[in-house]
């Protein structure tokens, strides 16, 4: 069944109970006394520091945008975009367009204008959804969108070529429509993270959905009491997936717009919540707080936080072997994932397996794996051999790559998502991620894998975040290079880098050491198509004034 079954059911079954939760901190510094926010729930309700809505409430806001959208003329197959920030609006939305059975279409909201015009383009989207943040953006490219029959706002000051949401919402009624929806049906469109170049539109069946939302459930346990943190971007399929878990289960989520290790810890204290899915620049940057004094954690209520995950990027053992030591009760797990198979879960770990953690884990619930090298052969546990991670699912993979048949074919091959990454299997057949294909370094004819020389390096005291990249090289081809980002307060002569990765085998070492800052994206992948062009042009010109 489709997941919007769920949200009917528990706004017939949990109808008072609260659904969803948002806390904005900017607000609370804000708006700290009580009479202010009790007058902006008229003014400007957006601007409160907490709001919140029950199952029935969040249903029937749902019922009323798709009966909205329908009424502007939306059918079966259309294509929706949502641009929004995370807000207490954008799960009701999100819901809204697949109750009307459309294909929802949910955009980075840190793409530039001509990246919104790009993907709103490639997916050939015919209504968008934008918040107050888009004003300016949107500005540049409204008259350069033909296909988009309507633009619609959330927020204040709405710009005169939209239709303010608000103005108009009450007007429909909540009543459930009258769409048959079933698991074959299209639901939604998601762009690759642009990692390795420009996004792709990855178009998936609403039971994508119901196998995310399954898997979830199935891993991590979600019951009626629990309440997930939500932190990521919910255009991402990280976290609306992992959230997918708690709507089974109609339990409480917390949408916190900001990943300071306070307001992690503020949030998780005073809402209560039970399950955080952090990245692992947050989980670090907490660990880095506590250990300066700058968090003392005596002063949150954290005992009923039970579980921990990380997912989005390969998790330095080191970090975790830290978290225990400072949360030795939580149960922790990693998720791997890509928005290909509908995001996280397709591997996992699993709390019981926490012995071996470095490890992505063994394939998740309804889901099928293997490591085959580049003759299709698979990899034989134990052997040290490294291959591609390939991933089979009932239901999880992608349809397509829209609108690009060559691409769809180099990664879907006789049922089975070729995902990119490259990994090895141990003797009890856990899969370990060695790093993206394209990401490998071939210095001399030898292969590096760059996530086994950064989780090597991230051991050393002083550093904060490092990630290891390719740049040319005229006699090796390329060698690698060490882009090292200190902790605060900290840092270290290049002699001491290079005197701490002596215990790496000689051709794995880093020729080339940068301390800079370490980009990543919104879901907390390293940006190294960007640390590439970056630092491989300012190798050339060295090498050039050498020579």
């Amino acid at each position: 069944m489709p997941v919007t079954e769920y949200l009917t059911r528990n706004a017939w079954l949990y109808r008072d109970d609260v659904a969803l939760v948002e806390v904005n901190p900017v607000n609370r510094e804000e708006h700290e006394s009580s009479w202010l926010e009790f007058d902006l729930v008229e003014t400007n309700p957006s601007k409160l520091y907490r709001r919140e809505i029950t199952w029935k409430q969040f249903n029937e806001r749902a019922n009323r945008f798709s009966h909205m959208l329908m009424d502007a003329g939306v059918r079966k197959g259309d294509k929706v975009a949502i641009l929004m920030m995370n807000c207490l609006e954008w799960l009701p939305i999100y819901f809204g367009v697949l109750k009307t059975g459309a294909i929802a279409v949910p955009l980075n909201y840190r793409y530039a204008a001509d990246e919104i015009k790009y993907c709103l383009d490639l997916a050939e989207v015919d209504e968008l959804i934008f918040g107050e943040e888009f004003i300016g953006r949107m500005e540049e490219i409204a008259d350069q969108l033909p296909r988009v029959r309507h633009m619609y706002f959330t927020g204040q000051n709405c710009p005169d070529f939209a239709i303010d949401i608000e103005d108009h919402l009450d007007n429909f009624s909540t009543e459930e429509p009258r769409i048959l929806l079933t698991d074959d049906d299209l639901g939604a469109i998601y762009f690759s993270s642009g990692t390795t170049g420009f996004p792709k539109a990855i178009l998936h069946k609403h039971k994508s959905l119901m196998r995310a939302a399954i898997t979830e459930q199935k891993h991590h346990g979600q019951t009626h009491e629990d309440n997930f943190l939500c932190i990521p971007p919910l255009y991402h399929v990280g976290a609306k997936m992992h959230w997918l878990g708690g709507l089974t289960a109609g339990s409480k989520a917390v949408i916190l717009r900001g990943v300071s290790p306070e307001w992690i810890l503020r949030t998780a204290s005073e809402e209560q919540c039970t399950i955080v899915w952090l990245l692992v620049p947050w989980a670090q940057d907490i660990l880095d707080a506590v250990e300066r004094g700058d968090l003392k954690l005596e002063d949150y209520r954290l005992d009923q936080w039970r579980l921990m995950h990380i997912g989005a990027q390969p998790v330095p053992p080191s970090l975790i072997r830290r978290w225990k030591e400072y949360f030795p009760h939580h149960q922790y797990d990693t998720n791997y994932g890509l928005s290909e198979g509908i995001g996280p879960g397709s591997v996992h770990l699993g709390v019981e397996n926490i012995h071996k953690v470095g490890a992505i884990g063994i394939p998740g619930y309804g889901w099928q794996a293997e490591v085959r090298k580049g003759d299709g052969t698979v990899v034989k546990p134990g052997s040290g051999e490294v291959g591609e991670l390939c991933l089979k699912g009932d239901g999880g993979v992608m349809e397509c790559y829209y609108r690009n048949p060559e691409a769809t074919a180099e990664t879907l091959r006789d049922g089975w998502l070729y995902t990119g990454d490259m990994a090895e299997v141990d003797e009890d057949g856990f899969i370990y991620l060695v790093d993206r294909k394209k990401d490998v370094i071939i210095t001399g004819g030898e292969n590096i894998y760059p996530v086994q020389i950064e989780d090597f390096m991230r051991n050393h005291e002083s550093i904060k975040d490092v990630a290891v990249i390719g740049v040319p090289d005229k006699r090796l081809g390329e060698i690698a290079c060490a882009v090292v980002e200190f902790k605060p307060g900290r840092e270290c002569a290049e002699q001491e880098m290079i005197d701490f990765c002596t215990e790496l085998p000689r051709y794995k070492r880093p020729r080339k050491y940068i301390f800079a800052e370490v980009p990543r994206n919104a879901t907390g992948k390293i940006e190294k198509p960007e640390l590439r062009r970056r630092y491989s042009e300012e190798r050339l010109v060295e090498q050039e004034t050498e020579s």
